[in-house]
Formats: structure tokens, sequence, C-alpha cells
């Protein structure tokens, strides 16, 4: 389908989405009609909105994700499922340990003893749930956060109203969630579920993912990586980076001009560019985020350094903050940026 009704190219989310890249508006209606044949269509757009769910893809069949996963999409496929905006999401993070923390969502769902802990992102209490009734108190949490005006003109995230001063009603005050630890990106390689393989900006040609799927079962990551279910060892398919150091993994980059109209800049030559010069030795995860505007669509969250495309194609360079924030620099050239590599760490060094 995306070689016939798009350009072929296939991009994996942060929220492990899987984007078909050039589609025709011609071609829209047959591709959806494709699609819905595999039964990959939600039965109206607005369900489909409402389920925005990451899942932990480290899970087994019949077990505790499964359950809570099943019933969390039965609520949100429900005619009285809550309203939310379009980017409020659900986390289930109930495998044996968390990982996804560092996953954008606005209502999570961990491990507890006996049961389960709902909880609202950037609070640390929850309320314990148990199989029977985990979807019931997710929903109950974003019912409050919309009756609680979250989301004003339709927009608005879970921690942000917190942050606000909305209080948690008591039930989700009650139980205190484990500390998170601190998010650690799994590495493309051997793990106990299969192979992880990852791509350069997340993006693979449909070939690819076809030769891909002739390897095993795949599940789709919030790291951009496919993990080829029971693999023991890479494949032999070209374009996949299967080294977990390969200096790409720690550079974040949209498609960038010409690809994108919002676009000011280009950004994944420069990007190229710059990643073997990155630090080594630290979590893979965007060490540098090029984006092409202000919106940082790659990488919405901060970095520890960004640069963003300005009108005329120059660049602004922030430091531990997103592609909106306040520059330390202004109208670097990406020229000059690919030239001088060491400009990304001298400006750091001075402030």
């Amino acid at each position: 389908l995306s070689a016939r009704f798009g350009n072929g190219l296939i991009d994996l989310s942060a929220r492990a989405n899987v984007q078909l890249r050039g589609v025709r508006e011609a071609d829209h209606g047959t591709l959806i009609g494709g699609l819905d044949a595999l039964g990959l269509i939600d039965a109206s757009t607005e369900a489909e909105a409402r389920r925005n769910i990451a899942i932990t893809p480290f899970w087994q069949d019949g077990d505790r994700v499964q359950v809570v996963a099943r019933a969390l999409t039965d609520a949100l496929a429900a005619p009285d499922a809550p309203q939310t905006p379009g980017k409020f999401g659900y986390a289930v993070d109930c495998g044996v340990r968390p990982i996804l923390s560092g996953v954008s969502a606005d209502i999570r769902i961990e491990a507890a003893t006996g049961g389960f802990l709902v909880r609202a992102d950037g609070a640390d209490t929850g309320a314990f749930a148990t199989a029977d009734t985990v979807a019931i108190r997710a929903m109950d949490l974003a019912d409050w956060f919309l009756a609680t005006g979250g989301a004003p003109e339709g927009r608005g995230r879970m921690a942000a109203h917190l942050a606000r001063g909305a209080v948690l009603p008591e039930r989700f005050r009650e139980a205190s969630a484990t500390p998170p630890a601190a998010a650690v990106r799994p590495a493309p390689g051997h793990c106990a579920h299969g192979f992880l393989v990852g791509f350069e900006f997340g993006q693979m040609r449909s070939d690819t993912l076809a030769a891909l799927s002739d390897c095993g079962a795949l599940r789709v990551t919030p790291w951009r990586m496919l993990l080829i279910e029971g693999a023991q060892a890479a494949p032999g398919i070209a374009g996949l980076i299967t080294d977990a150091d390969n200096p790409l993994l720690r550079v974040t980059a949209c498609t960038g001009a010409p690809g994108c109209p919002q676009a000011h800049a280009a950004t994944r030559d420069l990007a190229r560019a710059l990643a073997p010069f990155l630090p080594t030795g630290l979590p893979a995860e965007a060490q540098l985020h090029v984006s092409g505007c202000a919106k940082g669509c790659a990488h919405p969250g901060p970095a520890p350094r960004t640069l963003a495309g300005q009108p005329g194609g120059t660049f602004n360079l922030i430091l531990g903050g997103t592609a909106a924030g306040t520059p330390v620099a202004s109208g670097l050239s990406p020229e000059t940026l690919a030239a001088n590599p060491a400009s990304l760490f001298e400006t750091e060094n001075a402030t």
C-alpha cells in the first residue's frame, strides 16, 4: 500500500505509530479501504483519535500488558468514552519493569502489588486498580481532566494541568507510585524477546518492511525501532541500524525542507554531518535535535542541543530546551555548522 499509494517511505514515530508518506489526495480513500481490509482502521475517526495508546513492546501472550491494552482499547471505543484532545494519550507500562517513562503520555498504567496503579502524568500518586477496574479508573481520570478544564479550546495535557494547580480526586491520591528510574532507551541488538533494529531518522522503505516481515512477527516500539520476535541475530537487510554505537542514534531530525512545507531549512543532511561529533557514552536518544522550524515535531520535548530552522535557512541553537526555546546563538548557517561541529560545544562551554 505504501508503494502503490505513497512514495514508498514509512516513518516510525515516537509514539509507536506507523506513517505512510507521500500519499496523494486522490488515492486517500482507496488507501483507507486497503488498510480497513487489513483490520487497521477504527470504526470512526473519533474512536481513532481517542485510541492513543503506547504499550511496552516487551509483552508475552496472555500477560497483564495484553489484558490492560485490550480493556483500554475497548473502553476508548465506547460511545461514552471521554472526548479528550487529539494528542492526549495513555501508556500501558505494566511489564516486568517500567520502560515508558520517557514516552509522552497523560495517563500511565503501571504494575502494582496485586494489580495496577493508574496515575496522572506528573503525579507521584495514583489509584489502585484490578484487571476488572483498570480501564474504568483510566476513564475516570480522563473525565476528571476534562471536567476540571484540562483542555480549554480542545487542547491540553495532563502534566500541564496539574502544574497549573489542579488537584486530583482523592481516589488518585491514595497509592504512592514507585519513583521512576531514569528512562533508558533500549538500543538495537538482541533482547529477551528477539532482536531490535533501528532506522536512520526512524524511516524505512516499504520493501525493507516487507523483507523484515519475512524474518518473523514485528512489534512497533516508541523508540523508532522494530522488534523482530524471536530473532537471535540481525537480519542481512540493507538500511537497518543494528549497532548500538551508530552515531545516527544520537540525533533526531524531522523531514525538513523541502519535504515539509512548514520547514524553513533542510535538516537531515546536516544531522548526518553532525552526528559523528556528538558525545559518546551517554543515552542515545536525541543528543541533538535538528528541526526545520520551531514546532519540533520529531522531538517535542527538550534535548541537550536543538537546532531550529529559521526563515532564510539558518538555525537557532537552544541548549536543554525545545525547538521553540530561547536560543543561545542565532543565524547559524548549515555550512558553518557542518564545517565546524565544535561550535555546538563552544557555545555550551561559554554558558
